[in-house]
């Protein structure tokens, strides 16, 4: 199956918002239905609209994922639920460690997929905070890429 990552533009936000909201539903269903609100609003109007976009397409230019850079830092990497398990989240991941060989990110400790998603590429723990960025009950793992 052949996949690209391209760079997004203004007119790819849309769809990348599409995607959050897919995959925090079915991954995020601890989030209080107030929190995914205002966490909707958030990347809907002040995050995707803001940052640099690289985008994974399928064989037919569908654009089925995205992963936001925050130097070494991966802000935000998603896929759409519907293609789960079929490599776009693995081949988002290896071009962000193109970028930042050592990359860090946080993980959702109540996410059930993100840390074993990690985890399974080569990302270790480094720590654990209680709360989300704006200070929300939602603990998150701090992990860090360690080269093979």
């Amino acid at each position: 199956m052949a996949m690209r990552i391209r760079p997004g533009i203004a007119a790819d936000v849309p769809r990348a918002l599409d995607i959050w909201r897919a995959a925090v539903d079915a991954t995020h269903g601890f989030l209080t239905g107030a929190d995914r609100a205002e966490i909707d609003r958030m990347v809907a109007e002040e995050f995707l609209p803001a940052v640099p976009l690289w985008l994974i397409e399928d064989a037919d230019g569908m654009v089925q994922g995205f992963l936001v850079m925050d130097g070494t830092m991966i802000d935000a990497l998603f896929v759409d639920p519907a293609v789960h398990g079929r490599g776009y989240g693995t081949a988002l991941l290896d071009h962000a460690l193109t970028l930042a060989p050592g990359a860090t990110v946080d993980a959702s400790e109540q996410a059930t997929n993100a840390l074993p998603f990690y985890e399974a590429r080569g990302f270790v723990r480094t720590g654990r905070s209680e709360h989300d960025p704006q200070g929300r009950p939602y603990p998150l793992v701090h992990l860090r890429h360690v080269a093979s």
